[in-house]
């Protein structure tokens, strides 16, 4: 099967495997110690974490401290009722493109909640005017659904004249791009090809949240738990190699998508060809039938938008907040690549795709 959609999860390195094996040995070996223990099997395996940490700092801005989360959602809901007590009532505004984990946690607290507007190309206007009485911004820099890019400077820089904190998911921007100064920035693991089960928030030095998980006091006491030595090297050896092969893997991206525009003439782009991650192609045909093109092309792993919405049957939030209506917005193709996508994957799949797309028309 060729694997083309990234933006769910992608491959493991080969790197991240071979740094977690040890940290998973039993009784044979010594990697299986708590990394919050005093002895030297807890000690070796802090310093094994402290040492991911560092990895996965390196691709944050400086002037904030890495957590290790569970998941990009959880370091999201951590950012955002953490700020609650700090931004004490005031508005929370979301993009209208957000993931739910920004957009459902948002909508659920007391604050009056605001949303922010993108255009047909799936971008905010980054120097509009924040609604009165925002306390925190919340804009994500790159979709998973469409790719874009949003101008996340400029929504920082507006969110500080206006005195609002500003949290941002890099969840598909980490590994890919600098990540902008912020207040709270979420990533995750499997995203960047580390394991999944691990995520990192990173938080401004200075700002104080209320920890969203209680209990032993571990990260800090933001999030208490045990940490996994495992998935934690595994997060660290994942974020060295992506910041390592950050230009490269851009290249090859790049090199990808222009083979793909190539491909697929004719199809519809959803988003903005220039101000996006080009690892992401969201098209559409006017008659497509998503369903039967993906049990058609069964050989080809690909989607029709974000995988946490999938099965919901429901038009994507996304694609209406562009301006599709809900019968385009399912006529609509995610395909996602990246490090690991050969120039030939990709034009088998999309030949597999295109034809079975032509015997729809």
């Amino acid at each position: 099967m060729i694997y083309l959609d990234y933006q769910a999860t992608t491959p493991l390195a080969p790197e991240a495997r071979d740094a977690m094996l040890h940290w998973l040995d039993g009784p044979a070996g010594t990697g299986f110690g708590n990394p919050h223990s005093p002895h030297r099997y807890g000690r070796e395996a802090a310093a094994a974490v402290e040492l991911a940490r560092d990895r996965v700092a390196a691709l944050f801005p400086p002037g904030g401290r890495v957590i290790f989360t569970a998941s990009a959602t959880e370091a999201l809901n951590i950012a955002i009722r953490g700020c609650a007590p700090v931004i004490a009532g005031q508005g929370i505004a979301v993009s209208a493109i957000e993931h739910a984990a920004v957009w459902d946690t948002a909508q659920a607290l007391a604050n009056p909640f605001h949303e922010i507007a993108v255009d047909a190309q799936g971008l905010v206007d980054g120097s509009g005017p924040l609604p009165a009485g925002t306390g925190l911004v919340a804009v994500m820099q790159v979709n998973n659904e469409i790719g874009t890019v949003q101008p996340v400077a400029e929504i920082a820089r507006a969110a500080k004249a206006a005195g609002a904190l500003f949290v941002c998911d890099a969840v598909q921007a980490a590994g890919k791009m600098a990540l902008p100064l912020a207040d709270c920035i979420a990533i995750s693991a499997h995203k960047l090809h580390g394991p999944k089960g691990i995520g990192a928030l990173w938080i401004r030095d200075g700002l104080e949240l209320a920890p969203l998980v209680t209990g032993g006091g571990q990260e800090g006491g933001l999030r208490s738990g045990t940490l996994s030595p495992a998935l934690c090297a595994g997060f660290g050896a994942a974020a060295k190699l992506a910041t390592e092969r950050m230009e490269a893997d851009r290249e090859h991206v790049e090199a990808l998508w222009n083979r793909a525009i190539e491909l697929f003439d004719g199809w519809i782009l959803n988003g903005s060809a220039t101000a996006r991650w080009h690892g992401n192609l969201n098209l559409r045909r006017d008659w497509l039938d998503v369903a039967r093109l993906m049990s058609d092309v069964r050989d080809v792993a690909f989607s029709a938008g974000s995988a946490c919405a999938s099965g919901s049957g429901k038009p994507s939030r996304v694609l209406r907040a562009i301006g599709l209506s809900d019968k385009d917005s399912k006529t609509s193709i995610r395909l996602g690549f990246g490090r690991y996508t050969g120039m030939d994957d990709l034009e088998r799949a999309a030949a597999a795709i295109i034809a079975a797309a032509g015997t729809q028309g």
